[in-house]
């Protein structure tokens, strides 16, 4: 009697998506020797010196040694990537104003400024390099039933190829096809709010801070850019976002002056002016099975802490150090039991609570930045001057350098 063979398996992991955290995920299997593809509808990344990418996101320490790790950071630094040494919060109500400082805390710098295109085609390149495969414009369309034993996941594309994988990674974005074709629900929370993005000139000069200023109608975020520009995040009602990227350029420099409360002088507009939605977003569960998902396919936060993406890399570097963990027993590939469901779901567990608590503190600290009442104003304010001594100075910068 012949034995019973196991079925094919195509490939270790399958991602869905190619987007930074999805690349950075793909980069890390790959360095650990698993076979990866990686299927994107989307184009590759095409950064250019000569036209900054509107979008960009503020790094934080622990975010910046993952990327080391993975051997991109120095590529990035070297291309256009702007260190800041210094954060000022302030509330246009009044009260305290929150100033943490790199000097005061020990250390060189409190985080970086990158572009998007930057970090994304820098990541999809050592993707590349490392081998592994891109298949750009090929759509995941949906799961095959399996078994709740299986040792594999079978993805159908759009093109009618199936691919047998052992794991299947959802990095496609708030509108997951892996998540709805897993079962997994998902709690959203529109906040009928736009973000409006733009690069600016200023009077005065950056000096390496980051400042965000709330306003009744939501916080203003001014990133300093290695060109000598700022970058801005201004979180408006959808109405009034939609005037203010409409309105004349000298009205719309003279509103954001005001709003900046001309911390860097006189502000001018310097291109042009996008706005994306503002929501928070937290999927039941971040795995099911054999299939888990990353990024905002997991989670979307308001973007006040300047955390979205640091959240989503900090999902990979988790998921990078279980495999490691196993690779430290001295199991693990040899046996194809590199991560199993029991890792998955712990990991899951834990980076699921991690982040809605996250999502769920950005939106507290949002809801009471934006009313009038007389007692969270004054809560506010005593909050905003207490966070100024040392301790929970720094404290609060290593909860947000990802370090506590």
């Amino acid at each position: 009697m012949s034995a019973v063979r196991s079925p094919r398996i195509d490939v270790d992991a399958l991602v869905v998506g190619g987007g930074i955290v999805g690349s950075a995920l793909a980069l890390g299997l790959r360095q650990r020797g698993l076979d990866v593809q990686v299927v994107d509808t989307a184009p590759p990344a095409a950064w250019r010196p000569d036209a900054p990418d509107l979008r960009v996101y503020a790094i934080a320490a622990d975010v910046r040694a993952l990327l080391a790790r993975l051997d991109v950071w120095s590529v990035a630094r070297e291309r256009r990537v702007s260190p800041y040494s210094t954060m000022q919060v302030w509330d246009a109500a009044g009260g305290g104003t929150l100033r943490i400082e790199a000097d005061a805390l020990g250390v060189p710098q409190l985080g970086h400024i990158v572009e998007d295109a930057l970090l994304a085609e820098v990541l999809q390149k050592a993707c590349e390099r490392a081998g592994v495969r891109f298949e750009r414009g090929a759509a995941f369309e949906a799961l095959e039933p399996s078994d709740a034993g299986s040792e594999a996941v079978v993805a159908q594309l759009g093109d009618g190829r199936r691919l047998r994988a052992r794991w299947l990674f959802g990095a496609d974005g708030a509108r997951s096809t892996v998540r709805a074709a897993a079962g997994i629900g998902v709690e959203a929370r529109d906040y009928g709010a736009c973000g409006l993005v733009a690069f600016v000139r200023s009077e005065r000069p950056h000096a390496a801070t980051a400042w965000q200023r709330f306003l009744p109608t939501g916080p203003l975020a001014l990133l300093p850019c290695a060109d000598g520009r700022v970058s801005i995040v201004w979180s408006l009602p959808d109405a009034e976002a939609r005037r203010l990227r409409d309105a004349p350029v000298d009205r719309f420099d003279a509103e954001l002056t005001r709003a900046a409360d001309r911390v860097l002088g006189a502000l001018s507009l310097d291109g042009e002016r996008r706005l994306f939605p503002l929501s928070r977003q937290l999927a039941a569960s971040m795995a099911n099975g054999r299939v888990a998902l990353l990024g905002d396919a997991a989670h979307v936060v308001h973007p006040l802490a300047g955390q979205g993406v640091n959240l989503g890399l900090r999902d990979v570097g988790a998921l990078l150090d279980a495999i490691d963990a196993v690779e430290a027993d001295g199991a693990g590939r040899a046996r194809g039991d590199w991560l199993t469901p029991a890792r998955v779901a712990r990991w899951a567990r834990e980076r699921g609570s991690e982040n809605a608590l996250a999502a769920r503190t950005f939106e507290a600290i949002h809801r009471l930045y934006i009313t009038d009442a007389p007692l969270p104003m004054a809560l506010r304010g005593a909050a905003l001057g207490a966070a100024n001594l040392p301790p929970i100075r720094r404290l609060l910068w290593r909860a947000a350098a990802g370090l506590a």
